[in-house]
């Protein structure tokens, strides 16, 4: 499972936030510049008196607004994402997620193009206003779901990437090789192969979002669950809760650092720090001092 040579995954994490930062603004840079093209031919074509900058005003705003709008979609996703095996129970959310976008988007964009109209000398107008935002949440409405669906596509391929780990299921006939309640091994899918991950090699786990990531020599591998229901699953006499977020295996603790706050710092023999709060230090001290 360990090849010295690095993964295509890893040579791409320290690429990763410009990959997706230029992306976006590659995408609305783009968007902009091709709209306001077309916008002005339209306006020649039907010679409606505009001038060139204004519809290059409409395009730039509404894509300005929609750029700034992709974090705030990005963390609504990792809060409530959107999954072939959940997306009936999602939509509902989503649907008024888009609302919101469209809200902020409006509002941001108006608030531009009348900033602009007033610099020169112009009043930018937007009304009757319900028939302009139901007109702008029809077009809004497509770019939240196009920006949901690239997020989350982006994401899988991601999973796919780094391996996603799953459960052990249950057989359909016979008794479980090993406890379904309390698993002894995990399923990993990386691309095109299937291996079995040892739940006494995983060296700590950390939630995010929807998942939680099972840290195994040096690898991370997302697994779809709450820190609370795979804590649930593991040995509780090898792991141990230090944080919120944080599960560690107790083999894997090289030293506690206490810190002045009343937390403490947790030294891992793979050479990670992870956090440990001042609810879970004395347990976690007087544990290893108990398996020492």
């Amino acid at each position: 499972m360990n090849s010295g040579e690095p993964s295509l995954y890893q040579r791409y994490l320290p690429r990763r936030r410009s990959f997706e930062v230029g992306f976006w603004v590659f995408s609305y840079l783009a968007s902009a510049i091709g709209n306001s093209i077309t916008a002005n031919m339209d306006v020649q074509r039907l010679q409606l008196g505009f001038t060139t900058w204004q519809p290059a005003v409409w395009e730039a705003s509404s894509a300005l607004m929609a750029l700034l709008l992709v974090p705030v979609v990005a963390w609504f996703t990792r809060r409530r994402p959107l999954h072939l095996d959940n997306w009936q129970r999602m939509l509902p959310l989503h649907l008024l997620g888009s609302v919101a976008w469209s809200l902020l988007h409006v509002v941001g964009m108006v608030a531009i193009r009348k900033a602009v109209y007033a610099s020169q000398g112009l009043h930018y107008e937007f009304s009757p206003w319900w028939w302009e935002f139901g007109y702008e949440y029809l077009k809004d409405m497509r770019s939240y779901a196009g920006i949901v669906l690239t997020i989350e596509g982006y994401r899988f391929i991601l999973r796919r990437l780094q391996g996603e780990a799953s459960l052990l299921d249950a057989p359909d006939d016979g008794a479980p090789l090993e406890p379904v309640e309390r698993p002894e091994r995990f399923l990993v899918r990386k691309l095109n192969r299937e291996f079995l991950v040892a739940a006494n090699d995983i060296e700590w786990l950390q939630a995010s979002g929807n998942y939680v990531n099972l840290r195994v020599r040096g690898h991370d591998y997302p697994l779809r669950s709450t820190i609370a229901g795979i804590e649930a699953k593991l040995d509780p006499d090898r792991f141990a809760r230090i944080q919120r977020s944080f599960i560690v295996n107790l083999d894997q603790v090289a030293s506690i650092e206490p810190l002045e706050t009343g937390d403490a710092r947790v030294h891992m023999k793979d050479g990670a720090n992870l956090p440990c709060s001042r609810t879970y230090r004395g347990g976690l001290r007087q544990r290893i001092a108990t398996d020492a």
